[in-house]
């Protein structure tokens, strides 16, 4: 890394002093390798979207097919934002189909925000500089393997958005404003939060390059002046929809049911969040690289940075350190601040625009190795959770139409490793917890944790089945079954499990080739094992066994 620090100038020719950087192979060779990971791994251990390709495929048209008229409907005015793909569904799904429209928006996720943070450093700069390379690293991220296809594909907009109103500030403010209208109206409609990512971003921009602008009383004026006028043509359409909405995200009736990151420690894991995926140690390692560029490049002299930009990174940042982890019914709020930070940042500066041809050489085998390495460790990680998905499919086969599926996990007493390094991301939260809700489109057979949030999607459950449904929910250990207060506590958000015998006829359950740390591999009686296909299995519920378990396992005492 020392060579990419050396001063451009040498005994070497003048060709040598100014090498030409050309960062469109590798970009295109990403994108080619994003699309070929979603081609060949058609449900990735990505946690969400197994639950979005269920409701796509609803929504594509699904929702016709029986037993579903009787169990969920579609309702648009029970949101105006995070619908995004929703509306894809309905109106594309039906022409492509909802495989290819669910891959399609998959790959959205992946590469529309590096690439948004491409076209922006591209306008700022200029050039095809090998630092663009870098950030295709943050292609990956929590959010991505997360799932948040919405707020990742806002994100990307955002971006893209950015760069046409960076052309537009110095030509008509009618054209301006107009511009910012639509383009707040269609974030607004992908995701709460890309609007506000796109707010941010422009704001930077009209701050300008430097802080010249600050040392002036009349130049602070019209820095204000324009802030505002930006800020309200961002805000109008979301105040708009928001007085015709009939609901808003909540926390189930609880307020706002706020969940702080309360330390150090969870503020640091919090911002790393923009790197992670499914060993951070991995994730951090590639990188550092990356990282020491910047830091070469500033020592060196040769970097250039925008100034309003830098400003804007900086307030995303301390958001990131003081936003709820949850708030209002909705999960990871803190997680989404610090991969807007680290897009921000990476576009403002231009470490190293001038090298000569050996450094500049270095300096792109650097950043490649960096950014395919990080897509060669997510590949392996697609290729090793596809036996899981394929056990999944296998006892799925056996579920007939019209059942009701109740979805459990075995939770494993210690998470890491690499032999199944698929199966957890981030900070150690399964990347499996959804897969159960694919007994949608291949069983047609109902599952309580579809995504049917109140404020955040259009699909609503129709009753007798809403009184066994949550709208968001996580995978319960099968020692809930066994563990008559472990029960107690679980029934508070999982109400599904209330009268789980007489009203489910299967038990799924995911991650079984692991002991669950509560009961081990015991299940109650009054079940007939149906299918074991090792990661996933299958159980028939006997609805005449009794209610309460003989026994208490020992293990129990440890889930209390």
């Amino acid at each position: 890394m020392d060579r990419i620090a050396a001063p451009v100038h040498a005994a070497a020719g003048l060709e040598d002093l100014t090498a030409r950087q050309d960062s469109t192979v590798a970009i295109i060779a990403f994108v080619a390798l994003a699309a070929a990971l979603v081609v060949l791994f058609p449900f990735p251990p990505v946690l969400d979207y197994a639950n979005h390709y269920a409701r796509i495929w609803l929504l594509s048209g699904g929702i016709g097919d029986q037993p579903f008229p009787e169990i969920y409907a579609i309702d648009w005015n029970r949101t105006f934002t995070n619908v995004g793909i929703d509306l894809l569904a309905a109106w594309i799904g039906p022409l492509v189909g909802a495989d290819r429209l669910a891959r399609a928006l998959l790959f959205l996720a992946i590469v529309l925000p590096p690439l948004g943070a491409i076209s922006l450093h591209r306008t700022l700069f200029g050039g095809r500089h090998y630092w663009q390379i870098a950030m295709l690293s943050l292609g990956w991220c929590a959010t991505m393997i997360g799932g948040f296809i919405n707020f990742q594909i806002g994100l990307g907009m955002a971006l893209f958005f950015a760069c046409a109103d960076l052309r537009l500030q110095r030509r008509n403010f009618a054209l301006l404003f107009a511009w910012r209208l639509a383009a707040a109206l269609l974030l607004t409609v992908m995701h709460l939060f890309s609007l506000g990512f796109y707010m941010a971003v422009v704001c930077g921009l009209e701050f300008s390059w430097r802080f010249d602008i600050l040392r002036s009383k009349a130049g602070l004026m019209r820095l204000a002046g324009r802030l505002a006028l930006a800020i309200g043509a961002c805000s109008l359409p979301p105040l708009a929809l928001y007085l015709r909405t009939t609901a808003l995200p909540n926390a189930g009736g609880d307020g706002l049911g706020l969940v702080w990151n309360d330390g150090l420690v969870p503020i640091v894991m919090n911002l790393l969040s923009a790197i992670t995926t499914y060993v951070p140690v991995v994730d951090v390692l590639l990188v550092l690289p990356l990282i020491l560029i910047c830091t070469r490049a500033a020592r060196a002299g040769d970097i250039r940075m925008h100034v309003g930009l830098a400003v804007a990174a900086c307030g995303l940042l301390l958001l990131s350190c003081a936003a709820p982890l949850h708030m209002l019914g909705t999960g990871w709020i803190s997680w989404r601040f610090p991969v807007m930070a680290a897009l921000v940042a990476m576009a403002m500066v231009c470490p190293f625009a001038n090298l000569t041809r050996r450094h500049a050489l270095f300096m792109a085998l650097v950043v490649n190795l960096a950014v395919f390495g990080r897509t060669g460790w997510i590949g392996w990680n697609w290729w090793l959770a596809q036996k899981d998905v394929a056990a999944f499919e296998t006892v799925l086969k056996k579920v007939p139409a019209g059942a009701a599926v109740l979805p459990l996990g075995h939770e494993a007493e210690m998470v890491g490793g690499f032999a199944h390094s698929n199966r957890h991301f981030a900070w150690g939260l399964d990347t499996f917890r959804h897969l159960p809700t694919l007994a949608v489109p291949f069983s047609h057979a109902f599952v309580p944790t579809l995504f049917t949030a109140k404020g955040k999607q259009p699909l609503t459950v129709l009753p007798p089945w809403s009184e066994i449904a949550v709208p968001e929910g996580n995978l319960v250990s099968v020692g809930v079954l066994s563990c008559p207060e472990m029960m107690q506590i679980y029934k508070a958000y999982a109400p599904y499990l209330s009268d789980w015998r007489g009203r489910f006829d299967f038990i799924l359950v995911a991650n079984a080739d692991i002991p669950d740390r509560y009961v081990g591999a015991l299940m109650p009686g009054g079940l007939t094992l149906v299918e074991d296909a090792g990661f996933a299995k299958l159980y028939a519920i006997d609805k005449a066994a009794p209610g309460e378990p003989l026994s208490v396992p020992a293990g129990c005492v440890a889930a209390l």
